[in-house]
């Protein structure tokens, strides 16, 4: 007898995300009002800002709503009842936050070995990388993912194919994760790219002095502030914004020989 497929348990950010849309399929926040603060919403469910950001952008990649910085959350469409195949793809999803929660163990470990392992080579194809980031600013031109061919080479740098292949692995799944791209339309502007560039330099820096500890800690502060701007996206301007309750703990923090 064939055993029933148990679906998989919902993330609470998922939860949460559903029963805003249902209850504004039920008429209690209309089209073009908005909804209430993030630290409210919050509270009413018992969950982090973070938790809350990411239902509102599993709700703005439906098209339910809009995020608008400094201004807030407004509805834009009533959802039909019947729209469960995106829910369902949306469910497998991993969140944001998650994803940056990984990689800012992973990554900053791998900065620190390849602070040891980098070839001459490698550091100078991580220049090449950041000096073309600095035209592609310059020209407004999208066309190149430098950051992320950044990673991967930092990654290769470790001279650990077994490395590189989980960081690739991590990047396949942003890249084909809807939530992140969502988080991506907010971070593409000049300003987002100018502090990560600017946070990949203090990164090749470290490496440039084989200073172990400095290519950790540049490596958790750059994936710190990426997951800083995620908080800053609606309503950093707003009287209320509690985004310092959004802290990351180092869970190393000893010396590497």
């Amino acid at each position: 007898m064939d055993k029933a497929v148990v679906p998989p348990e919902k993330k609470q950010y998922q939860e949460i995300g559903e029963d805003l849309r249902t209850q504004i399929i039920q008429g209690h926040y209309p089209v073009g009002s908005r909804l209430p603060p993030e630290r409210n919403i919050a509270e009413t469910y018992g969950v982090s800002r973070t938790i809350v950001r990411e239902a509102l952008l599993m709700l703005e990649l439906q098209g339910t709503v809009d995020i608008r910085q400094g201004s807030g959350v407004y509805v834009m469409r009533i959802p039909e009842e019947h729209e469960n195949e995106e829910e369902r793809f949306l469910n497998s999803d991993v969140g944001p936050f998650e994803i940056l929660q990984a990689r800012q163990l992973l990554e900053s470990n791998i900065a620190a070995f390849a602070a040891k392992m980098a070839t001459r080579a490698d550091i100078d194809n991580l220049r090449r990388i950041i000096e073309q980031e600095q035209r592609a600013i310059a020209s407004n031109d999208n066309s190149q993912d430098n950051n992320k061919m950044f990673h991967l080479v930092l990654a290769g740098a470790t001279q650990n194919q077994m490395l590189l292949a989980t960081v690739e692995s991590v990047w396949h799944h942003m890249d084909s994760s809807p939530l992140w791209q969502q988080f991506n339309v907010h971070i593409a502007s000049r300003a987002w790219r100018l502090k990560w560039l600017g946070d990949r330099q203090t990164i090749l820096a470290a490496l440039r002095r084989r200073d172990v500890m400095g290519a950790w800690q540049a490596m958790f502060q750059h994936l710190e502030n990426v997951k800083k701007s995620l908080l800053e996206l609606s309503d950093e301007d707003a009287p209320d914004f509690d985004g310092y309750l959004f802290e990351s703990v180092p869970l190393f923090q000893g010396k590497m020989v």
